[in-house]
């Protein structure tokens, strides 16, 4: 097994690259010596993710859609071709999976398909960010691949918008690595770091952090008594960088996610030590939330040599920090 990127310096497309975990992995990217075009409509990222790299001369933020095949083509040509695709461009945070399930749908589903295609004009090799969601609810835990992917009744809620589109864009992608594309899935388990989003329509700990700093009162859904797995933005991102550098059989499927769990309501106590007089508000949580996530990195380990570095008290210092900075 070789590591392409010590010796080869690729043109990549990143979709979704001004969001939280794909504006870092532009500027990982970048600081390997790679040519890096992010393509994003600016609906869920933000340009100013980008700060550190915009004007660098190896990178181009391409603002788009991931389901137009001419702003595809337009980043391919700004790149002067196309040797890997890294696919995050999707429509994520739970409140838009209840609110807005036809766009989720329609952007993560169409995006996934448009993208696969252009790897495949260009022969290039094609990483997707799935997502444990993919599994929508399942009946055991830790999360290995190959288990069952199980969605209740639609009539009962719209959560699976978001992990039925991962699950088909999986299955387009087996698809396109039975045609001969070189293609490697991921899926980050609860990726969490400064840039998060922390509004309502954002994701768990940026929320609490949010919170604690405009009310000291920590939403916490439901008795709190659900599980996660939260991973550290930069050990994901080490993820995907190994997943599209390494040389790999096409189809391999990549948890990449800690293996430290913990509930939402300790989730909470631990941003709570942050701050002083600290309260919680214990509110109705979604529809179709999973009790556990736990994810199995065995192939992460023997194929990609990876595993989560950062320990959660770790990382929820250095978001303390940042938000401090």
């Amino acid at each position: 097994m070789s590591v392409r990127s010590e010796v080869i310096l690729m043109r990549i497309l990143v979709t979704g690259g001004a969001g939280f975990i794909g504006s870092s992995l532009c500027e990982t990217l970048i600081q390997q010596g790679h040519k890096v075009v992010a393509l994003d409509s600016l609906f869920c990222g933000n340009e100013a993710n980008l700060a550190t790299i915009i004007g660098h001369e190896n990178f181009t933020l391409f603002t788009g859609d991931v389901r137009d095949v001419d702003d595809l083509d337009a980043c391919v040509d700004l790149l002067g071709g196309l040797d890997l695709v890294y696919h995050l461009a999707a429509i994520n945070g739970t409140r838009w999976f209840h609110e807005a399930a036809h766009s989720v749908i329609d952007v993560n589903i169409n995006g996934t398909l448009r993208t696969l295609e252009t790897a495949m004009a260009h022969d290039a090799k094609y990483v997707f960010a799935s997502s444990p969601e993919a599994f929508g609810e399942p009946i055991s835990q830790p999360l290995s691949d190959g288990d069952p992917m199980i969605f209740t009744d639609p009539k009962q809620h719209q959560r699976h918008s978001y992990g039925g589109s991962k699950y088909l864009g999986e299955v387009a992608c087996q698809h396109a690595a039975r045609e001969g594309l070189e293609l490697t899935i991921v899926r980050p388990f609860n990726a969490y770091g400064p840039r998060l989003n922390g509004d309502d329509y954002g994701q768990v700990v940026s929320m609490l952090f949010h919170q604690m700093r405009e009310s000291k009162i920590l939403k916490i859904h439901g008795d709190g008594s659900q599980t996660r797995s939260f991973t550290w933005i930069d050990d994901i991102v080490d993820g995907f960088v190994k997943a599209g550098s390494l040389d790999l059989p096409t189809g391999e499927v990549f948890n990449i996610g800690s293996q430290e769990e913990v509930s939402i309501h300790q989730l909470a106590q631990k941003v709570a030590n942050f701050a002083d007089d600290v309260e919680y508000s214990f509110t109705e949580g979604y529809h179709g939330d999973v009790s556990r996530r736990l994810p199995d990195v065995t192939n992460s380990a023997n194929l990609l040599g990876w595993q989560a570095k950062t320990t959660l008290d770790d990382g929820l210092a250095m978001m303390w920090d940042s938000f401090n900075s």
